[in-house]
């Protein structure tokens, strides 16, 4: 088995923890109060922004050119969502760049950033791979059930198969460089820790 799935299947008390959240659960059936989405896309926005960086330093100490190549896939898989959030802002008229993070975006953007400048690429893929399998996980779960209120775009952007496909890419790029995998379980627990506190935090 792969270290990546190895590491999902290690969390997967946290993966349903999120997927039970009635933060995620107000998305799919479209009762969360709208403050609160869009609090949290505001935060998001800024985490990544956060996440982007994290690649860009993951790309620059690839050892490979398929590290490069990969990396630079995943840079434009970041900017496509940041577009999403820009579209629902534009809408609602929101102004991001006024938001101000909060403790739970700081902790979870320190996390990946120190991580970036002070380990290996495979503990930086480590560090990443929790976001990005578990919002495909989120958007898979809910997009049968999830009805078609205002968050349904949020569903079915997490659902779609070119998420999962850049899930699949990072989760790659985890078997192919981590050298320690203690470390690299280490990093993955606390990112998906974060992730949970990440919807507490939206949910206050």
């Amino acid at each position: 088995m792969s270290i990546a799935r190895t590491l999902w299947q290690e969390n997967a008390d946290l993966a349903e923890a999120a997927l039970r959240h009635p933060f995620v659960q107000g998305i799919a059936d479209g009762t969360l109060d709208r403050d609160r989405y869009v609090g949290y896309l505001a935060q998001d926005a800024i985490y990544l922004e956060a996440f982007a960086r994290a690649y860009a330093i993951a790309l620059a100490s690839a050892p490979d050119r398929a590290g490069v190549e990969a990396f630079a896939a995943l840079i434009g898989g970041v900017r496509e969502e940041l577009r999403l959030h820009d579209g629902v802002a534009a809408r609602w008229g929101i102004d991001l760049a006024a938001v101000q993070p909060k403790p739970a975006t700081l902790a979870y953007t320190d996390f990946l950033l120190a991580t970036a400048a002070t380990r290996d690429v495979g503990t930086i893929c480590a560090a990443m791979t929790p976001c990005m399998r578990l919002y495909a996980y989120l958007g898979q779960s809910l997009a049968e059930t999830a009805g078609p209120g205002p968050y349904r775009e949020w569903v079915d952007t997490y659902a779609a198969p070119e998420f999962e496909e850049l899930a699949r890419t990072l989760e790659g790029l985890l078997d192919r460089y981590v050298r320690d995998q203690a470390t690299a379980a280490a990093a993955y627990r606390r990112a998906m820790q974060l992730e949970v506190a990440f919807f507490d935090a939206a949910a206050a």
